[in-house]
């Protein structure tokens, strides 16, 4: 009787999570430090250990392993835990929560590199642009929109529009000081400069927003 063939390494064969994850923060470092025409997919194979038909058989191009990155990179720093409104939490404790870890992301020198590399491409390639936008942070966004709307369900704030409400409070936290990080005009702000920020914006959102119910 003939022996049966071995396994088809096929499209059809399931893909490695490990190897999907090493080209991952693979993809991350090379397009946070080298910026995204800087990074080859053999440069990201390498660096990833794998080799470039493993690489081509999780992500079909260098746009699609770049959105998934960016994806992946704010869902690690935003994860959407951050977004459920649990039993007991006020929306000042869940938005202080939000509002720092939007800060601390947006303001890191690598996602201030990849923003300027945003920027200089915008007119090269427009399809990348809003490929970067629609991964990150419209994505903060919609994930920020359903936890006021859970608030306002709650009675805890008092949005008739929870999207632009939403862009709102994203604007008040990214307000001047990332404006002069992109351009070089100044330092990062010290944690607790920082942390003040936060918490002028949240009084800020709240007396727009707010109810009287905590």
């Amino acid at each position: 009787m003939a022996k049966n063939p071995p396994a088809s390494s096929g499209p059809g064969r399931p893909k490695d999570p490990a190897k999907r994850e090493a080209i991952l923060m693979a993809a991350q470092v090379l397009f946070l430090n080298n910026g995204y025409e800087g990074s080859s997919m053999d440069a990201i194979a390498a660096e990833a250990g794998v080799s470039k038909l493993t690489l081509y058989s999780h992500f079909k191009d260098k746009e699609a392993l770049f959105g998934e990155a960016v994806k992946t990179t704010c869902e690690t720093r935003l994860p959407r835990k951050l977004f459920v409104l649990e039993d007991g939490c006020s929306i000042r404790e869940a938005l202080l929560d939000v509002g720092h870890a939007f800060q601390a992301l947006v303001n890191s020198p690598e996602s201030i590199g990849l923003h300027r590399v945003m920027v200089a491409m915008a007119t090269q390639n427009p399809a990348l642009s809003r490929m970067f936008f629609d991964a990150g942070p419209q994505r903060l966004l919609l994930d920020l929109e359903q936890l006021i709307v859970q608030a306002n369900q709650r009675g805890m704030l008092r949005a008739d529009e929870p999207m632009r409400a939403a862009e709102h409070f994203c604007s008040l936290i990214k307000g001047a000081a990332h404006f002069r990080l992109l351009i070089g005009y100044a330092e990062l702000p010290d944690f607790e400069e920082s942390a003040r920020h936060v918490q002028d914006c949240i009084v800020l959102f709240m007396r727009a927003y707010g109810t009287s119910t905590p």
